[in-house]
């Protein structure tokens, strides 16, 4: 089955999603076939902050026609803050949609956490990943430490690439989780946290959502 992505949101995750895409089908022998479309970071980060789920959905829509004339057989959003307005999207989507969040709620109840933090937006923090996450206790950052992290994520996610400030701004947001807030590991929230924090290299356990999505899309596309 060919992919279909929604990328650009930002486009370090879309490179990330990508590059795990390839990696994934290689080690299974198996021709990728994928098409990407590209929706605008500044234009979601907007709605998303003004909860505008009609005119999100329907950019979905409009790019999703464009991955089905091209033969994509599923679509998936490579952006946590894109998820804001899934279940509204999946209800009129004309291609089966991959959902992040459901496969991050399975990847969670199956480890059995009980306390996470969590790092992303504002929005993706303050509704503990959309209120989509029961049976477990969501740890946002606290005070200052929850504005930083909003700011040096979209930051981040509009121009593709991390500073030394901003990657200290996430470390340490995720160590004060853990160590105030007694977290056993930390969401990371939002894609484009591939550039600073993966299963290998965090200084803290971390549940990877992009890693799960990733490979959650290549189960779909194969089955």
């Amino acid at each position: 089955m060919q992919i279909g992505l929604i990328g650009g949101i930002g486009p370090a995750a879309t490179d990330y999603y990508y590059r795990r895409l390839i990696a994934a089908f290689a080690a299974k022998k198996t021709l990728l076939e994928l098409t990407i479309v590209h929706a605008d970071a500044p234009t979601l980060l907007g709605n998303l902050a003004s909860h505008n789920v009609e005119v999100q959905v329907a950019i979905y829509l409009e790019l999703t026609e464009r991955l089905a004339a091209a033969g994509a057989g599923c679509v998936a959003v490579t952006s946590i803050g894109g998820h804001f307005c899934i279940e509204s999207f999946k209800a009129v989507s004309t291609l089966p949609v991959v959902d992040m969040i459901v496969e991050v709620r399975q990847a969670i109840q199956s480890r059995g956490f009980e306390r996470l933090g969590i790092l992303g937006t504002r929005t993706v923090m303050e509704t503990h990943f959309y209120g989509a996450l029961p049976g477990v206790t969501i740890i946002p950052p606290i005070a200052d430490d929850l504005e930083a992290v909003h700011d040096a994520y979209v930051t981040m996610a509009a121009s593709g690439a991390v500073t030394q400030a901003q990657r200290g701004v996430f470390n340490d947001a995720g160590r004060r989780m853990l160590e105030t807030g007694r977290a056993e590991a930390v969401i990371l929230g939002g894609t484009d946290l591939a550039l600073v924090l993966t299963d290998e290299g965090a200084p803290f356990p971390v549940i990877d959502c992009a890693a799960i999505h990733a490979d959650a899309i290549v189960g779909f596309a194969i089955a």
